[in-house]
């Protein structure tokens, strides 16, 4: 018989729909086994507020959620549709502060925990191993994150609802922009990966998509390829455009942007009045076009977490219950090939702390991946990408031999 345990469970880094999805399969299932859960508040800051006296430890007790709501809905098991953490979480750290560091080892040691259940991205995942390592906990991550970008993990938890809301604000826009014949120009969350951009611009019916990995910054080049493919969408009776942009996309000079939408919206403006004025008809009432840039901001992380989020997240959940049964500590809990799966941290660490260092993407889209290819053969404008031409050469000699023939 596996001997009773008692298990932390704590939400860091950026919320994000599907969270509490994985609380309440870690709850349920360790019930059903005796052991007991303590949900830590606001990550690890709850540790030091243990310390502090502030919170008491009966308190973070967690009970199967489905039986703590009262009256006639008594039994509800909501949730698995609630977004945000009920635990709270926190997207900072001051983790290098030793008095802070002591107190969140003291904190975990306080709690007399067996092992502790770590949901996170790649930033988190690095400052609770070095946590991990320093009070010598028995530590299991699983990935959180509508950026997917966790190295090692074909998804993370989160992503797949903020892909369905994105392309949900895309069809919505695209009423818009074609009743007004407008450009409208949309700004979408990944950080320093387009995986976000690029599912969501593909299934939202974008024209032009740009993403850090094909368009790190950008350029004259760029924009006025933008204007001209635009252009040609207008010859052929498209009197509108959707434009998606990364929010990883740096300006001009190569410096970081918060409002990178509105920016390409206004150098869109000036390129037509710029190309208007050489004369060439194909540009012809271009500059008389209205631009709009819409940033979908933090609608992004919100929202009742999809079927397979909900699913991804009740199987980490699991899974993570699963090793620390086996006493199999310092994993991540992966998705890989359709299953679920784990890896060691002592192998993804060294990655991931080489990446921050760097200040580069973790796990980005692959610039030569089926994604970029479905969409550059979707005729999608995607920037500088060398990937462009080869495409488009592609189908020209596809459809020249099904002339031969």
């Amino acid at each position: 018989m596996t001997q009773k345990k008692r298990i932390g469970i704590l939400t860091s880094g950026g919320d994000c729909p599907g969270l509490n999805a994985i609380i309440r399969a870690v709850v349920k299932y360790a019930t059903r086994k005796s052991w007991e859960v303590f949900g830590i508040p606001r990550g690890t800051d709850g540790f030091v507020d243990i310390v502090k006296g502030d919170l008491e430890i009966e308190d973070l007790r967690l009970k199967d959620h489905g039986y703590d709501v009262p009256g006639v809905l008594q039994g509800l098991d909501i949730l698995q549709f609630m977004s945000g953490s009920v635990l709270g979480s926190i997207s900072r750290s001051n983790v290098k502060n030793e008095n802070v560091t002591d107190s969140i080892l003291a904190g975990y040691r306080q709690l007399g925990l067996d092992a502790l259940i770590a949901i996170g991205g790649d930033g988190s995942l690095d400052i609770i191993y070095d946590l991990a390592k320093k009070g010598e906990w028995n530590l299991v991550v699983i990935p959180k994150t509508i950026d997917n970008d966790v190295a090692f993990t074909e998804r993370s938890v989160g992503f797949d609802t903020a892909r369905n809301t994105v392309t949900q604000a895309l069809y919505d826009l695209t009423f818009t922009a074609a009743s007004h014949e407008r450009i409208m120009v949309v700004q979408v969350m990944g950080r320093d990966a387009g995986h976000l951009p690029l599912h969501s611009g593909i299934a939202g019916g974008a024209d032009c998509i740009l993403i850090p990995e094909l368009t790190p910054q950008l350029t004259n080049n760029i924009i006025d390829g933008m204007t001209q493919y635009i252009a040609k969408l207008r010859c052929d009776r498209r009197k509108f455009a959707l434009v998606v942009i990364s929010e990883g996309v740096r300006g001009l000079k190569g410096e970081k942007d918060a409002y990178i939408a509105e920016t390409l919206a206004h150098l869109l403006k000036e390129a037509s009045h710029r190309l208007c004025a050489t004369g060439d008809e194909r540009y012809c009432g271009l500059d008389q076009v209205d631009t709009r840039a819409t940033i979908l901001g933090h609608l992004q992380r919100c929202g009742v977490p999809s079927s397979f989020d909900r699913i991804l997240a009740t199987l980490f959940g699991i899974k993570a219950l699963h090793l620390i049964e086996e006493e199999r500590y310092n994993r991540l809990v992966i998705w890989q090939n359709g299953t679920v799966e784990s890896k060691s941290l002592e192998q993804i660490m060294p990655l991931i702390k080489w990446c921050h260092q760097e200040k580069t993407c973790p796990s980005p889209v692959d610039p030569e991946g089926f994604m970029v290819r479905t969409a550059l053969s979707l005729g999608i404008y995607l920037g500088d990408s060398h990937l462009s031409a080869t495409i488009n050469s592609e189908a020209e000699n596809f459809s020249d031999s099904q002339e031969d023939v």
